[in-house]
C-alpha cells in the first residue's frame, strides 16, 4: 500500500506541476524518479516534522498541493498543534501520508504505534481522514486527493501483503461509504485492513445462516452518516471493527450516530477495537492483532457469543 501511494504521488506530479513532495526522515531511495525529474518539487527533511508541517502550509498557501510522508505517530501526535493552526485553520491543501497507522510498527513498541491517529485528527476542523482498505483503494484515494480542497490525513497500512478486496465498480468518493454486503441479522462496519477480515467473517456467518452485511468506511471524516444509518436500521446486531483504540475512532463515530438517532434504531451494538492501554508486547502487526482478538476467527467467535447472549 505504501509503495502504491508514493507511486501515485509521482504520477500526479507528472501531470500537475503544483504537486510537491516532502519526506521526513524516510528511506534515502524513496521516490528517486520524482527527485530526478522534479528536483525543485522534491524536499527531504530530517527529523523535524513540526517544521515540515509549517513548510508545507506555506507552500500550499502559495498554490501548491503538498504531500508529506513520514511515520503516522509523528505526523499526528507530534505535530498536533501545527496540524491545527497551520493546516486546519487555513484549510491548506496538504496531504499527510501517515506510514504505519495502527499496529504496523509493532516491532518498535508504543512510541511508534499509531492506534490513536484517527481520534487525534478528527478533532481538527477542515481535516479530512481517509483510511483505504488496500493498495487499489489507495490509488483511488490518491486520485481523489488531488482536487480536494483542504488538508487530508491518509492512513497507510504496511508496505505489502494486504489482500485486495476493493473493486473498480465501487469507485471512490470522499465521504461516501461502500456497502460490500447488505445486512439483515448482523452488520459489520469497518475500515482499513479490518475490512478484509470483516468480509471473511461475514462470508462464514452467511454460510451458517446468519445474514451478515459489511460496510467499508474508507472516509472517517466527513462520515457517511446516511448510508451507515440506513444499514444500521436494517440490522439487529451492529459491530464496528477497527485497528484503533476503542475510544475516538470508528466505533465512537458509529456510537454517536446510534445515540443521536435512538428513536430510529433498535440494535445491539458492540465495538471491536484495541483496548484503552499501551501495548506491553513487541512483535508483528499480525501478532498484536491476534493478541487483541481482532483476527478473523476471534471476531467471529465474539459475534456468536454476543448473539447467543441476546437471543
Amino acid at each position: 500500500m505504501r509503495k502504491r501511494c508514493l507511486d501515485m504521488v509521482y504520477n500526479l506530479a507528472q501531470k500537475n506541476d503544483k504537486v510537491v513532495f516532502i519526506g521526513s526522515d524516510i528511506g534515502a531511495n524513496t521516490l528517486n524518479n520524482f527527485k530526478r525529474e522534479f528536483p525543485d518539487r522534491f524536499i527531504m527533511e530530517g527529523i523535524s516534522e513540526q517544521h515540515t508541517i509549517g513548510m508545507a502550509a506555506g507552500l500550499a498557501l502559495n498554490g501548491k498541493i503538498v504531500y508529506i510522508n513520514t511515520i503516522a505517530s509523528f505526523l499526528t501526535r507530534r505535530c498536533f498543534e501545527q496540524n491545527v493552526l497551520n493546516l486546519g485553520l487555513y484549510n491548506a491543501n496538504v496531504r499527510l501520508l501517515g506510514s504505519g497507522g495502527g499496529l504496523v510498527y509493532a516491532p518498535l513498541g508504543p512510541t511508534h504505534l499509531a492506534p490513536d491517529d484517527i481520534a487525534i485528527m478528527r478533532t481538527i476542523p477542515n481535516m479530512t481522514i481517509l483510511v483505504p482498505t488496500d493498495a487499489d483503494e489507495m490509488e483511488r484515494a490518491m486520485i481523489a486527493s488531488e482536487t480536494h480542497q483542504g488538508p487530508i490525513y491518509i492512513r497507510m497500512a504496511k508496505g505489502f501483503g494486504d489482500p485486495i478486496i476493493s473493486k473498480d465498480e465501487h469507485g471512490f468518493k470522499i465521504g461516501k461509504a461502500i456497502v460490500h454486503m447488505e445486512p439483515k441479522d448482523v452488520l459489520l462496519i469497518s475500515c482499513g485492513i479490518m475490512t478484509h477480515r470483516s468480509l471473511s467473517v461475514a462470508e462464514s456467518l452467511n454460510k451458517q445462516g446468519i445474514k451478515t452485511g459489511v460496510i467499508n468506511v474508507h472516509t472517517l471524516k466527513p462520515f457517511d452518516d446516511k448510508t451507515v444509518l440506513e444499514n444500521i436500521c436494517k440490522s439487529r446486531f451492529v459491530f464496528t471493527v477497527e485497528e484503533h483504540y476503542i475510544n475516538g475512532g470508528l466505533g465512537s463515530i458509529v456510537s454517536e450516530i446510534i445515540a443521536e438517532n435512538a428513536s430510529n434504531t433498535n440494535v445491539i451494538f458492540k465495538r471491536f477495537a484495541l483496548p484503552d492501554s499501551f501495548t506491553d508486547k513487541y512483535g508483528s502487526q499480525e501478532s498484536l492483532i491476534k493478541r487483541y482478538s481482532l483476527e478473523t476467527d476471534d471476531i467471529e467467535k465474539r459475534i456468536k457469543e454476543c448473539l447467543t447472549n441476546h437471543l
